[in-house]
């Protein structure tokens, strides 16, 4: 059983209860973490404090507004997490997103723009969160992220966003060099296809699941849970020793050739 009372977890881009961030909240929630929600804009703030009464952390946990496209939204909501929780433990990193036409357009008529801004959400706001916490975890800690094995091969209609998941795994193993020294660890899960809301957007995702059925070692897509606890594990004391390592979470399609 892991116990993580007293411990605090700061979770950004659980938008709903569909999302892999949610499965790894209520995982930590259950450890007994104190959880600490971001969400992007005031119109979601409603939306966020649900989410938390969802969590059972009425009364402890918080929800704060930060657009991480901009520094100085992050570096006013680190403020406003240091004035509750003077430390924290735990930095859960969900956010990524590419335009649509970048998604279902050929991969070489990606524009520059499309490009810059898939990078900079998916991709950069993993080193500015982690600066911005690292500050906060005067105990080391860990930092997670999650990825897709698109940034290692091709999936189609996944286009610019494998590319920001090939710079995102790149990015955990340098910010775990960087970080290494404050005992603050970097890691991320690569979950197999989940039907989220955000999968919605990738197109034929249907061909995706239905390969993972029909090559992956255990026959059938992973659970959002699944992915839950090896978050949960990985941001335990049980993976003190692990960093600047991708975690496969699809029921072992990743290791399958034909």
């Amino acid at each position: 059983m892991i116990d993580l009372k007293g411990k605090v977890a700061v979770v950004f881009g659980l938008a709903n209860k569909r999302s892999i961030a949610y499965s790894v909240a209520q995982k930590l929630a259950e450890a007994g973490a104190t959880l600490v929600l971001s969400y992007q804009s005031e119109r979601l703030q409603r939306e966020a404090e649900e989410l938390l009464e969802d969590l059972g952390q009425t009364g402890t946990g918080r929800a704060f507004q930060c657009d991480v496209s901009r520094d100085e939204e992050i570096d006013a909501v680190f403020a406003q997490i240091a004035a509750v929780f003077p430390k924290i433990d735990i930095l859960i990193h969900s956010v990524a997103f590419a335009p649509a036409d970048a998604l279902k357009n050929d991969f070489l008529l990606t524009s520059r723009e499309d490009f810059r801004i898939a990078h900079d959400i998916s991709v950069y706001s993993l080193i500015a969160l982690a600066r911005a916490a690292a500050p906060l975890m005067t105990d080391g800690g860990s930092i997670l992220t999650l990825t897709y094995y698109g940034g290692e091969k091709v999936f189609p209609n996944y286009n610019v966003m494998g590319v920001a998941k090939a710079a995102l795994e790149s990015t955990v193993r340098y910010l775990a060099a960087s970080l290494g020294v404050k005992n603050i660890r970097v890691n991320a899960v690569s979950a197999g296809p989940i039907r989220t809301l955000a999968a919605r957007g990738i197109g034929d995702f249907n061909q995706i699941l239905d390969a993972v059925t029909l090559r992956a070692p255990l026959h059938r897509n992973v659970e959002q849970i699944e992915v839950g606890n090896t978050a949960l594990f990985l941001c335990s004391p049980l993976a003190s020793g692990i960093t600047g390592e991708i975690t496969f979470v699809d029921c072992g399609f990743n290791i399958t050739g034909i």
